[in-house]
Protein backbone atom coordinates (compact mmCIF):
# COMPACT_ATOMS: atom_id res chain seq x y z
CA UNK A 1 0.00 0.00 0.00
CA UNK A 2 1.54 3.58 -1.34
CA UNK A 3 1.73 6.68 1.11
CA UNK A 4 3.74 9.40 2.24
CA UNK A 5 4.15 12.16 4.98
CA UNK A 6 6.60 14.47 6.66
CA UNK A 7 6.94 16.04 10.08
CA UNK A 8 9.13 19.16 10.32
CA UNK A 9 10.60 20.97 12.88
CA UNK A 10 12.98 23.57 14.36
CA UNK A 11 14.83 23.03 17.56
CA UNK A 12 16.70 26.28 18.12
CA UNK A 13 18.42 26.86 15.03
CA UNK A 14 18.37 23.36 13.67
CA UNK A 15 15.63 22.77 10.93
CA UNK A 16 14.74 18.97 10.79
CA UNK A 17 12.09 17.11 8.40
CA UNK A 18 11.21 13.25 8.66
CA UNK A 19 9.96 12.04 5.77
CA UNK A 20 8.33 8.43 4.74
CA UNK A 21 7.46 6.64 1.53
CA UNK A 22 5.67 3.77 1.21
CA UNK A 23 5.49 1.60 -1.78
CA UNK A 24 3.47 -1.82 -2.04
CA UNK A 25 5.32 -4.95 -0.26
CA UNK A 26 4.59 -9.01 0.05
CA UNK A 27 6.33 -8.36 3.60
CA UNK A 28 7.54 -5.47 5.90
CA UNK A 29 10.75 -3.36 4.90
CA UNK A 30 11.90 -0.32 6.35
CA UNK A 31 14.83 1.17 5.01
CA UNK A 32 16.74 4.15 7.35
CA UNK A 33 18.57 6.79 5.93
CA UNK A 34 19.75 9.47 8.54
CA UNK A 35 23.06 11.40 9.44
CA UNK A 36 25.86 10.38 11.05
CA UNK A 37 25.49 10.71 14.63
CA UNK A 38 21.62 9.94 14.81
CA UNK A 39 21.63 6.44 14.35
CA UNK A 40 19.71 5.97 17.67
CA UNK A 41 16.65 8.17 17.06
CA UNK A 42 16.29 6.76 13.74
CA UNK A 43 16.14 3.25 14.99
CA UNK A 44 13.60 4.12 17.14
CA UNK A 45 11.71 5.76 14.27
CA UNK A 46 12.04 2.20 12.27
CA UNK A 47 10.55 0.71 15.03
CA UNK A 48 8.09 2.82 15.50
CA UNK A 49 7.11 2.25 11.84
CA UNK A 50 7.42 -1.72 12.76
CA UNK A 51 4.95 -1.67 15.70
CA UNK A 52 2.50 0.10 13.24
CA UNK A 53 2.59 -1.36 10.01
CA UNK A 54 2.42 -5.11 9.06
CA UNK A 55 3.29 -4.93 5.01
CA UNK A 56 4.77 -2.25 2.00
CA UNK A 57 8.54 -0.92 1.87
CA UNK A 58 9.37 2.15 3.19
CA UNK A 59 11.72 4.67 2.76
CA UNK A 60 12.19 6.55 6.21
CA UNK A 61 14.64 9.50 6.16
CA UNK A 62 15.77 12.55 8.64
CA UNK A 63 17.15 15.59 7.31
CA UNK A 64 19.02 18.42 9.72
CA UNK A 65 20.00 21.87 8.26
CA UNK A 66 22.03 24.08 10.34
CA UNK A 67 22.58 28.15 9.59
CA UNK A 68 25.99 29.06 8.99
CA UNK A 69 26.54 30.52 12.30
CA UNK A 70 30.41 31.94 14.03
CA UNK A 71 32.50 29.45 15.91
CA UNK A 72 33.61 30.85 19.52
CA UNK A 73 36.93 30.18 19.85
CA UNK A 74 37.94 29.39 23.70
CA UNK A 75 41.92 28.52 25.15
CA UNK A 76 41.71 26.36 28.76
CA UNK A 77 43.88 29.11 30.28
CA UNK A 78 44.35 26.54 33.33
CA UNK A 79 45.60 23.35 30.94
CA UNK A 80 47.63 25.94 29.00
CA UNK A 81 49.58 26.75 32.72
CA UNK A 82 49.83 23.49 34.06
CA UNK A 83 51.68 22.62 30.85
CA UNK A 84 54.15 26.06 31.05
CA UNK A 85 54.75 25.09 34.70
CA UNK A 86 55.89 21.53 34.07
CA UNK A 87 57.78 22.18 30.80
CA UNK A 88 59.37 25.37 33.01
CA UNK A 89 60.44 22.28 35.66
CA UNK A 90 62.30 19.61 32.82
CA UNK A 91 65.57 20.51 31.96
CA UNK A 92 65.86 20.90 28.45
CA UNK A 93 68.69 19.15 26.92
CA UNK A 94 71.30 20.82 24.61
CA UNK A 95 70.71 20.85 21.24
CA UNK A 96 66.87 20.94 22.45
CA UNK A 97 64.93 24.28 21.75
CA UNK A 98 62.83 25.14 24.83
CA UNK A 99 59.00 24.89 24.45
CA UNK A 100 57.28 28.01 22.60
CA UNK A 101 54.15 29.29 23.34
CA UNK A 102 52.80 28.24 19.77
CA UNK A 103 53.60 24.55 20.96
CA UNK A 104 51.72 24.46 23.86
CA UNK A 105 48.79 25.90 21.83
CA UNK A 106 48.99 22.99 19.31
CA UNK A 107 48.70 20.62 22.16
CA UNK A 108 45.18 18.81 22.25
CA UNK A 109 42.14 20.38 24.43
CA UNK A 110 44.63 23.46 24.51
CA UNK A 111 41.87 25.28 21.87
CA UNK A 112 38.50 24.29 22.11
CA UNK A 113 36.16 25.29 19.73
CA UNK A 114 32.72 25.65 20.13
CA UNK A 115 29.47 26.25 17.98
CA UNK A 116 27.10 29.13 19.09
CA UNK A 117 24.25 27.79 17.76
CA UNK A 118 24.31 24.47 18.57
CA UNK A 119 21.21 23.22 19.54
CA UNK A 120 20.62 20.72 23.14
CA UNK A 121 21.29 17.15 22.58
CA UNK A 122 18.40 16.54 24.76
CA UNK A 123 15.90 18.93 23.36
CA UNK A 124 16.72 17.72 19.77
CA UNK A 125 16.64 14.26 20.35
CA UNK A 126 13.00 15.42 22.04
CA UNK A 127 11.84 17.03 18.85
CA UNK A 128 12.33 14.35 16.45
CA UNK A 129 10.88 11.66 18.88
CA UNK A 130 7.81 13.94 19.11
CA UNK A 131 8.06 14.30 15.10
CA UNK A 132 8.43 10.39 14.45
CA UNK A 133 4.81 10.09 16.41
CA UNK A 134 3.33 12.66 13.92
CA UNK A 135 4.93 11.15 11.05
CA UNK A 136 3.87 7.26 11.44
CA UNK A 137 0.60 8.91 12.32
CA UNK A 138 0.13 10.84 9.05
CA UNK A 139 1.22 7.75 6.87
CA UNK A 140 -1.03 5.43 8.44
CA UNK A 141 -4.23 7.77 7.60
CA UNK A 142 -2.86 8.40 4.34
CA UNK A 143 -2.73 4.67 3.70
CA UNK A 144 -6.35 4.55 5.21
CA UNK A 145 -7.28 6.75 2.53
CA UNK A 146 -5.98 4.73 0.02
CA UNK A 147 -7.50 1.87 1.84
CA UNK A 148 -11.31 3.44 1.47
CA UNK A 149 -10.56 3.51 -2.27
CA UNK A 150 -9.25 0.35 -3.06
CA UNK A 151 -12.13 -0.88 -0.82
CA UNK A 152 -14.40 0.09 -3.27
CA UNK A 153 -12.90 -1.14 -6.29
CA UNK A 154 -12.26 -4.65 -4.48
CA UNK A 155 -15.55 -4.67 -3.76
CA UNK A 156 -16.72 -4.21 -6.99
CA UNK A 157 -14.62 -7.25 -8.36
CA UNK A 158 -16.02 -9.17 -5.69
CA UNK A 159 -19.25 -8.69 -7.00
CA UNK A 160 -18.98 -9.53 -10.19
CA UNK A 161 -17.01 -12.58 -9.37
CA UNK A 162 -20.06 -13.45 -7.30
CA UNK A 163 -22.09 -12.56 -10.27
CA UNK A 164 -20.33 -15.06 -13.08
CA UNK A 165 -20.34 -17.45 -10.55
CA UNK A 166 -24.15 -17.25 -10.20
CA UNK A 167 -24.46 -17.10 -14.11
CA UNK A 168 -22.26 -20.44 -14.68
CA UNK A 169 -24.91 -22.08 -12.50
CA UNK A 170 -27.61 -21.05 -14.04
CA UNK A 171 -26.16 -21.50 -17.58
CA UNK A 172 -28.57 -23.70 -19.80
CA UNK A 173 -25.79 -25.70 -20.77
CA UNK A 174 -25.54 -27.36 -17.06
CA UNK A 175 -29.07 -28.55 -17.50
CA UNK A 176 -29.39 -32.01 -17.72
CA UNK A 177 -31.21 -32.24 -20.47
CA UNK A 178 -29.26 -30.21 -22.65
CA UNK A 179 -26.56 -32.95 -21.39
CA UNK A 180 -28.33 -35.48 -22.18
CA UNK A 181 -28.91 -34.05 -25.45
CA UNK A 182 -25.09 -33.64 -26.28
CA UNK A 183 -24.34 -37.26 -24.70
CA UNK A 184 -26.66 -38.79 -27.20
CA UNK A 185 -25.83 -36.60 -30.07
CA UNK A 186 -22.26 -37.98 -29.94
CA UNK A 187 -22.57 -41.42 -28.68
CA UNK A 188 -25.39 -41.83 -32.01
CA UNK A 189 -22.64 -40.23 -34.32
CA UNK A 190 -19.76 -42.77 -33.11
CA UNK A 191 -22.50 -45.82 -33.31
CA UNK A 192 -23.23 -45.27 -36.69
CA UNK A 193 -20.80 -47.45 -38.32
CA UNK A 194 -21.89 -50.25 -36.14
CA UNK A 195 -18.21 -51.29 -35.10
CA UNK A 196 -19.00 -49.93 -31.55
CA UNK A 197 -20.24 -50.79 -28.75
CA UNK A 198 -23.28 -48.79 -27.46
CA UNK A 199 -23.32 -49.91 -23.84
CA UNK A 200 -19.82 -49.56 -23.56
CA UNK A 201 -19.88 -45.94 -25.31
CA UNK A 202 -23.17 -45.45 -22.58
CA UNK A 203 -20.51 -45.70 -20.04
CA UNK A 204 -17.81 -43.82 -21.21
CA UNK A 205 -20.07 -41.09 -21.91
CA UNK A 206 -21.52 -41.13 -18.18
CA UNK A 207 -17.82 -40.91 -17.01
CA UNK A 208 -17.08 -37.99 -19.29
CA UNK A 209 -20.63 -36.47 -18.11
CA UNK A 210 -19.15 -36.83 -14.45
CA UNK A 211 -15.94 -35.26 -15.17
CA UNK A 212 -17.26 -32.14 -17.19
CA UNK A 213 -19.49 -31.27 -13.95
CA UNK A 214 -18.24 -27.99 -12.36
CA UNK A 215 -20.50 -27.96 -8.84
CA UNK A 216 -17.63 -28.60 -6.99
CA UNK A 217 -15.77 -25.49 -8.61
CA UNK A 218 -18.85 -23.36 -8.24
CA UNK A 219 -19.38 -24.37 -4.32
CA UNK A 220 -15.57 -23.34 -3.93
CA UNK A 221 -15.95 -20.37 -5.63
CA UNK A 222 -19.05 -19.50 -3.40
CA UNK A 223 -17.10 -20.10 -0.07
CA UNK A 224 -14.04 -18.39 -1.15
CA UNK A 225 -16.31 -15.39 -2.16
CA UNK A 226 -18.12 -15.62 0.95
CA UNK A 227 -14.51 -15.51 2.91
CA UNK A 228 -13.72 -12.62 1.11
CA UNK A 229 -16.68 -10.73 2.04
CA UNK A 230 -15.85 -11.75 5.79
CA UNK A 231 -12.53 -10.43 5.67
CA UNK A 232 -13.08 -7.03 4.22
CA UNK A 233 -15.76 -6.81 6.15
CA UNK A 234 -13.83 -7.17 9.26
CA UNK A 235 -11.01 -4.94 8.11
CA UNK A 236 -7.19 -5.03 9.75
CA UNK A 237 -4.12 -6.00 8.09
CA UNK A 238 -6.17 -8.56 5.77
CA UNK A 239 -3.48 -8.23 2.72
CA UNK A 240 -1.26 -11.80 2.80
CA UNK A 241 -4.75 -13.61 3.31
CA UNK A 242 -6.94 -11.96 0.58
CA UNK A 243 -3.66 -12.80 -1.35
CA UNK A 244 -3.99 -16.56 -0.49
CA UNK A 245 -7.71 -16.08 -1.90
CA UNK A 246 -6.80 -14.63 -5.19
CA UNK A 247 -4.70 -17.68 -5.76
CA UNK A 248 -7.87 -20.14 -4.65
CA UNK A 249 -10.20 -18.13 -6.84
CA UNK A 250 -8.05 -18.17 -9.65
CA UNK A 251 -7.72 -22.16 -9.50
CA UNK A 252 -11.26 -22.99 -9.47
CA UNK A 253 -11.89 -20.57 -12.77
CA UNK A 254 -9.04 -22.58 -14.31
CA UNK A 255 -10.27 -25.45 -13.19
CA UNK A 256 -14.21 -24.40 -14.42
CA UNK A 257 -12.68 -23.23 -18.20
CA UNK A 258 -10.85 -26.69 -18.56
CA UNK A 259 -14.17 -28.90 -17.34
CA UNK A 260 -16.60 -26.70 -19.49
CA UNK A 261 -18.36 -28.71 -22.07
CA UNK A 262 -19.96 -25.60 -23.91
CA UNK A 263 -19.02 -22.26 -25.63
CA UNK A 264 -21.23 -20.07 -23.26
CA UNK A 265 -19.94 -21.77 -20.36
CA UNK A 266 -16.30 -21.50 -21.43
CA UNK A 267 -17.05 -17.58 -21.93
CA UNK A 268 -17.96 -17.72 -18.51
CA UNK A 269 -15.17 -19.01 -17.59
CA UNK A 270 -12.67 -16.60 -19.04
CA UNK A 271 -14.85 -13.61 -17.97
CA UNK A 272 -14.19 -15.11 -14.45
CA UNK A 273 -10.32 -15.52 -14.75
CA UNK A 274 -9.93 -12.17 -16.01
CA UNK A 275 -11.47 -10.67 -13.36
CA UNK A 276 -9.73 -12.15 -10.28
CA UNK A 277 -6.30 -11.64 -12.41
CA UNK A 278 -7.26 -8.05 -11.54
CA UNK A 279 -8.63 -8.92 -8.06
CA UNK A 280 -5.22 -10.46 -7.37
CA UNK A 281 -3.69 -7.05 -8.47
CA UNK A 282 -5.56 -5.06 -6.20
CA UNK A 283 -5.09 -7.15 -3.35
CA UNK A 284 -1.45 -6.77 -3.63
CA UNK A 285 -1.37 -3.31 -2.76
CA UNK A 286 -3.73 -3.95 0.76
CA UNK A 287 -2.22 -4.24 3.74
Amino acid sequence: MTGFARATGTTGPVQWAWEVRSVNGRGLDVRLRVPNGFEAVGEVARTALQKTLARGQCQLSLTLTKPETAVRVRINEALLASLAAAVARVPVPEGVAPATMDGLLGVRGVIETEDEAAPETDSLARDLAEGVVRLVADLVEARRAEGRELAAIVGGQVERIAALTEAAEANPARKPEAVRARLAATVASLVEGGSLDADRLHQEAVLLAAKADVREELDRLRAHIGAVRELMAQGGAIGRRLDFLAQELGREANTLCAKANDVSLSRIGLDLKAVVEQFREQVQNVE
